[in-house]
C-alpha cells in the first residue's frame, strides 16, 4: 500500500478541495469525477480523510472504479478497513478488482478474513485465481510483496516486435514495472532484462537476445523481505524479478514497495529493540487491550530480571555497611555498562540487518569490540576517577573518614574499565547468540541487554572493590 506523508500546518490541497466536493455531492455528484480528474490520487486520499464519514460512499461512487481504487490505495489503513468492511463483497470486489495485484493482497490481509473471504469470491475469475495465488505467501516474503503486472516478451522476438508488444501490454491495462522488460522463453523461464530505453535504442532488426542483459539478479517467492530489499539496495534496480525454482518468472517486486517493507521491517526492529513486541497494526489503531499484551510481557520480564540486581545488592550488603562510600558510585557504573551494551547491541543488530556481518563473522566482531570497548572502559573510567579527585578536592563529599580518596577513585576506574569492556562484548555478542538459536536479533532490545548488564556489572564493581579497598571492609 502506499505511504502518504503529512507537512505539518501547512494548507494542503484538501483543505481547499474538501468544502468543493461537499458541496458536489449535494448538487451534482457526477460532476465530481471531471472536477477531480488531474488531481493526484494521494491528495484525493487527504480529501476523503477530511470529508464526514456518511459522506464517503457517495463520493467513491461517484468516481470511476479504476479512480477510486487508486485513491484507496492511499488512505489510511484504518479508514480503508472500515469502508471495506462496510461495503457488499461484490462492492468491494468491484473497487479491489481495480488495485495492481499486491495491493490487492495488502488491503484483503488488512481487512477481516471471513469477509476478504467473501471478497475474494466476488472477483472476476483471473483477478481471483492470481489473488488466491499470492495470499499463500506470507506478507513479510516476496511472494508476499510482488505483483504479477510486468512486462515480459519471448527472447527470440526481433526489437520491433517486442515493442509492439510493450505498446498492447501498455495499451491493454494497468502495468507497475513498465520501464523494465524481461525476456523470457517459450516455457516463461527468465533469460534476461532490459530497460525500456534500452529496447527504445536497440538497432533494429536485432533479436531481444542479442540486447538483453543475460545476468540478471533475482529473488524466490520464500526470499524475505528484507533480502530483497538488500537486492534492488546493491544492483540499484526499480525492480527484481521473482521466479521459481525453475527460475519461470511469478511477478516482480517493484522499489515502491520495497521501500513500505523496509518502512515495516524498521518499525518492527525499533519497537522491540525498545522492549517490546512488535505491533501488528498502527499505533493508533492499537487497543488497549492488545497493547497492553504487547508491551506487559517484556516489561514484567525485565522486571524480574532486575530482581537479581536487588540480589547483587543484598549479597554485598556487609561490604556496603563498612564502606558505604561506595554506594554513591553504584548508579554510575550500572548506568555506563548498560549504555555501553545497549550501545553495541543496536550497531551489531544494524549491521546484521543491512548484511554488514554474519554469523559467522562473530569472532572478528568480538576481536574488533575487545580493543574499542577496553578503550571505551579505560575514557569512562578517567573520566571516573578525576570526578572521584575533584568532589574530593572540592569538599563535597570526605572519602577519607573511610578510605583513601585515592584508592576509591581508582577502584572507579578499574571497575568501569571492566563493566564497559564487559557490557561492550556482551551487548555485541547477544545477537548473534540470538541469531544462531533462531530468534530475532532485533529482540536483544536494549533494555534487556542494560538489565543483563546491571546484574553482572555490580559483582564486577564489588569485585574489584574487594580487591582495591578490601583492608577497609575488614
Amino acid at each position: 500500500m502506499k505511504a502518504r506523508q503529512t507537512h505539518g500546518d501547512e494548507p494542503s490541497i484538501a483543505s481547499l478541495l474538501a468544502p468543493d466536493l461537499l458541496d458536489l455531492l449535494e448538487s451534482d455528484p457526477g460532476a465530481i469525477a471531471a472536477e477531480t480528474e488531474e488531481v493526484h490520487p494521494a491528495d484525493l486520499a487527504d480529501v476523503v480523510e477530511k470529508l464526514p464519514r456518511s459522506q464517503l460512499p457517495a463520493f467513491f461512487a461517484a468516481l470511476p472504479p479504476d479512480r477510486a481504487a487508486a485513491v484507496l490505495e492511499y488512505v489510511s489503513e484504518e479508514l480503508r478497513v472500515e469502508l471495506l468492511e462496510e461495503m457488499s463483497p461484490e462492492q468491494a470486489a468491484k473497487l479491489i478488482a481495480q488495485m495492481t495485484p499486491d495491493d490487492r493482497v495488502d488491503a484483503l490481509d488488512e481487512i477481516d478474513e471471513e469477509h476478504a473471504e467473501d471478497i475474494v469470491e466476488a472477483l472476476p475469475e483471473e483477478d481471483r485465481r492470481v489473488t488466491e495465488q499470492l495470499l499463500e505467501y506470507a506478507t513479510d516474503s516476496a511472494g508476499g510483496l510482488m505483483t504479477t503486472e510486468f512486462v515480459s516478451v519471448p527472447e527470440t522476438d526481433t526489437v520491433e516486435v517486442a515493442l509492439r508488444r510493450v505498446r498492447e501490454i501498455a495499451r491493454g491495462g494497468r502495468r507497475e514495472a513498465m520501464n523494465v522488460v524481461y525476456s523470457v522463453d517459450d516455457k516463461g523461464i527468465l533469460r534476461g532484462v532490459l530497460s525500456l530505453r534500452e529496447l527504445l535504442a536497440a538497432p533494429e532488426g536485432a533479436r531481444v537476445s542479442d540486447v538483453a542483459w543475460t545476468e540478471v539478479r533475482h529473488v524466490h517467492p520464500t526470499s524475505d523481505r528484507e533480502e530483497v530489499a538488500r537486492v534492488i539496495s546493491e544492483y540499484d534496480l526499480v525492480a527484481v524479478p521473482v521466479v521459481d525454482d525453475t527460475e519461470r518468472v511469478l511477478g516482480v517486486v517493484t522499489v515502491d514497495d520495497v521501500i513500505d517493507a523496509i518502512q515495516e521491517e524498521q518499525t518492527e526492529d525499533v519497537q522491540k529493540m525498545g522492549g517490546m513486541e512488535a505491533l501488528d497494526e498502527p499505533y493508533m489503531q492499537m487497543g488497549i487491550v492488545g497493547m497492553l499484551k504487547k508491551r506487559a510481557g517484556w516489561l514484567s520480564v525485565l522486571m524480574v530480571s532486575e530482581m537479581f540486581t536487588t540480589s547483587a545488592l543484598q549479597y554485598f550488603d556487609q561490604e556496603l555497611q563498612k564502606l558505604p562510600v561506595l554506594m554513591l558510585f553504584v548508579p554510575l557504573v550500572m548506568s555506563s555498562g548498560g549504555n555501553s551494551g545497549s550501545q553495541a547491541t543496536s550497531l551489531i543488530t544494524r549491521a546484521m540487518a543491512l548484511k554488514e556481518v554474519e554469523l559467522s563473522d562473530w569472532w572478528r566482531v568480538a576481536l574488533r569490540e575487545l580493543p574499542t570497548s577496553m578503550t571505551l572502559g579505560a575514557i569512562l573510567g578517567v573520566i571516573g576517577f578525576i570526578r572521584v579527585i575533584v568532589w574530593q578536592k572540592a569538599g563535597f563529599y570526605d572519602y577519607g573518614h573511610q578510605a583513601p580518596y585515592v584508592l576509591v577513585a581508582l577502584n572507579t576506574f578499574i571497575a568501569l574499565t571492566g563493566i564497559v569492556t564487559f557490557g561492550s562484548l556482551t551487548g555485541s555478542m547477544l545477537p548473534f547468540l540470538l541469531k544462531r538459536l533462531g530468534f530475532d536479533p532485533a529482540s536483544s532490545s536494549a533494555p534487556f541487554v542494560a538489565t543483563l548488564v546491571d546484574v553482572t556489572g555490580l559483582i564486577i564493581y564489588f569485585t574489584v572493590a574487594l580487591i582495591v579497598l578490601g583492608k577497609y571492609m575488614g
